[in-house]
């Protein structure tokens, strides 16, 4: 087994495009060396505290029609369902109870003017019911500057907005090409999240049809130069009833999709020592130990489902979705075992909020 390579890459932060594929592609016993030495060191600036987010996924109503996703526009076979406000303040009053610290509002992309005031309303509601103490993230697609901004001050301080390629032309091979996909609108929608005040998070799939290892360092150095807060990022499961299943015999195997999943992982973290990076469920739809090892090798935010078990088995955004016939309790509890499992301790109460957002806001 060859180390060398991987130990000048650390020791010398010489983070290359060429170097980060490597890194990337690694398997075997130098793959297990990479991994245990990330695991072994990142706690030490970053320590060992992982933060909930309870994740409400309150809607799969959607006006998008991305090729990779089971609740598309398109899709007729989904069952489509909207939880209403009070559902919606009680699983924030549970996550606060339970001191979760932190919330996620998650849903379909929708910019009309009935959903964009619901949701301000909706976070004003939230954060009465819950004395201002509960931090929120909320993932609702690409908006105005002037929605963004309502939304920032009615108590939103996180937001999500996934890239899910940061390559243009794959961008394009996985999105309709018209004005409802557009991938410049996509960037400009995450430098005005960052200009209002957001900790702004944006994420990438991994293993898609057409991808290559340079891609994903590609994406990784684009956290970088836009100089991202928040990474969420998994593996691509193909779904069904979706454009992209047409390719699915081109496509690495599950395993080999969640392994470079935990190398991107891994590499990010020392990439960007500073910003939270989440354990995504995906993970665990193809290792029932997936995000276990996510937090192991860099991870350190964990999303537990607190969505009305009910409609859980229709966000469906991939197939074989795990803990969707669990109760929010239930989900909670195992989602504790698991963070002690990797050997990390859950920072109840606490917002856990990006360490690189202060330092980016000290540097403006």
């Amino acid at each position: 087994m060859s180390t060398e390579r991987i130990r000048k890459i650390i020791n010398n932060k010489d983070f290359t495009k060429e170097n980060l594929s490597y890194l990337i592609s690694l398997e075997g016993d130098e793959r297990d060396y990479f991994l245990k030495q990330v695991g072994n060191t990142y706690t030490e600036s970053l320590g060992k505290k992982v933060y909930f987010r309870g994740l409400v996924e309150f809607s799969n109503f959607c006006t998008k029609d991305c090729y990779y996703c089971g609740i598309r526009k398109s899709n007729t076979h989904s069952e489509r369902y909207d939880i209403d406000n009070k559902a919606i303040v009680d699983a924030a009053i549970f996550a606060h109870e339970n001191k979760y610290g932190s919330l996620v509002l998650q849903s379909g992309e929708r910019s009309d003017k009935a959903f964009t005031v619901r949701i301000t309303s909706l976070l004003k509601k939230i954060k009465e019911a819950t004395n201002g103490e509960l931090g929120i993230t909320i993932s609702l697609g690409e908006q105005s500057e002037e929605t963004y901004r309502d939304w920032f001050e009615a108590g939103a301080h996180r937001y999500l907005l996934r890239i899910e390629s940061s390559n243009q032309d794959l961008y394009y091979k996985i999105h309709p090409k018209d004005e409802k996909h557009n991938f410049e609108t996509r960037i400009k929608c995450l430098k005005t999240l960052q200009k209002i005040g957001y900790q702004t998070g944006t994420g990438v799939m991994i293993g898609l049809p057409f991808q290559s290892y340079n891609d994903l360092a590609d994406d990784l150095l684009f956290f970088k130069n836009t100089n991202i807060d928040m990474v969420g990022m998994g593996p691509f499961i193909e779904h069904t009833e979706t454009p992209l299943y047409e390719h699915k015999d081109a496509l690495w195997s599950l395993q080999r999709r969640f392994d470079v999943s935990l190398n991107m992982i891994a590499t990010l973290r020392i990439l960007m020592p500073d910003i939270n990076m989440a354990a995504a469920t995906a993970l665990q739809a193809i290792d029932p130990m997936g995000r276990e090892k996510a937090l192991r090798y860099g991870a350190n935010v964990i999303m537990p489902n607190i969505t009305p078990t009910a409609n859980r088995k229709d966000y469906t955004l991939y197939e074989n979705k795990p803990c969707t016939d669990e109760g929010a309790d239930d989900c909670a509890n195992c989602l504790s075992i698991r963070v002690e499992m990797a050997g990390r301790e859950i920072g109840y109460n606490e917002w856990g909020d990006s360490k690189h957002f202060f330092k980016r806001q000290e540097k403006k």
